[in-house]
This record gives C-alpha cells, sequence and structure tokens, in this order.
C-alpha cells in the first residue's frame, strides 16, 4: 500500500471515518469522529483510504486550525455537531423547584439553565437517532417510517418544555392534529 500523507481520509471498521494527523515512521495518527486520535499501524488491514491527499511539501503534522476544522467536517457529517441554543432570558438565574406531595420528603431545586441543557441534549440525541434511522442500511423504508413516527411522537411529549426556549424555530414540534 502506498504511503498515505496527512489530509487523507480513511474509513477504519470500528471508528468510521478519520483523517490521518500525523505520519509516523510505522504507523498514522488517525483523528476520528468516534473515538477521538488513534494510532493505526501502516500495516494494519482494519482501514481502507476513502481519498489520499497530496504531500504537501512534505508536512506531517496538522496545525490545530486543521484538526479544528477536521472535527467540525466529521461530528457535522455524523450529525453530532449541536447548535447553540438560546434560553428564554426570563428563566436565567431562575430554579425548578419539585415538591412532593408527602410534606415529610424533601423538596429538589434544580437550576432551570442545567435543566434546559439536559432537555436541549435530549432533542439533540433524538436528531441523530433519527438521522442514523435514515441511514441504516438494513431497515426498509416502512420501517424507517414506523420508527420515526415514535420519535415524532417523542417530539410532540417534549412540547411542554417550548416555554424554556428563547426561539421558536428551536421548539419541540410533535405530528400536530
Amino acid at each position: 500500500m502506498e504511503e498515505l500523507s496527512v489530509g487523507s481520509f480513511v474509513e477504519h471498521e470500528r471508528y468510521g471515518e478519520g483523517m490521518v494527523a500525523k505520519v509516523n515512521l510505522t504507523n498514522y495518527d488517525v483523528y476520528f469522529a468516534h473515538g477521538g486520535k488513534v494510532s493505526i499501524s501502516k500495516n494494519s488491514d482494519q482501514f481502507t483510504v476513502v481519498t489520499c491527499a497530496e504531500n504537501k511539501s512534505g508536512a506531517s503534522q496538522l496545525n490545530i486550525k486543521e484538526v479544528e476544522e477536521l472535527f467540525n467536517y466529521l461530528l457535522d457529517k455524523k450529525g453530532m455537531l449541536s447548535e447553540v441554543v438560546e434560553m428564554g432570558d426570563k428563566w436565567e438565574g431562575g430554579k425548578l423547584i419539585l415538591v412532593p406531595g408527602n410534606p415529610q420528603l424533601q423538596s429538589k431545586e434544580i437550576e432551570i439553565e442545567a435543566f434546559f441543557h439536559k432537555i436541549v441534549m435530549i432533542r439533540d440525541r433524538l436528531r441523530v437517532l433519527e438521522q442514523n434511522i435514515n441511514s441504516h442500511p438494513k431497515l426498509t423504508d416502512q420501517e424507517k417510517v414506523d420508527i420515526q413516527q415514535y420519535i415524532t411522537r417523542a417530539y410532540g411529549s417534549l412540547t411542554t418544555f417550548n416555554i424554556l426556549f428563547a426561539d421558536k424555530e428551536q421548539y419541540f414540534k410533535g405530528s400536530g392534529k
């Protein structure tokens, strides 16, 4: 196999697609969206070359800007790059207080920012799940539609939390009536 250059893309059976960031004597340092930096032997049969980059004047390392661009590319490609979501101003500094029906039990206080962050994470994970379902090679179109309907209903169940969002474009949307 021809030696790879920095910037070459490889597909690994375990980590998926990654980019060669450094060429060492016996191995490549490759950055993957799932798995971070992994050293792979040049003789390994666990990866295939997707695209082979031209060797730029013997360069053997990426600078930090190129690594950042790589991670953004890979995370976005895999649907793992979450957008910045703003919480409504009126909730900043607020607390969510859960009071049990039994007065002998203790109440629980949660900062609304922490609660909001968890809600946004649920939404992001549902979106990644949707992308994984839609791109799954073994599911039939009907199976994808059936599973998608469950996800849409999950979004609908979360519409109560829309009051926390600053922008209506960020709201959860169910199937509607």
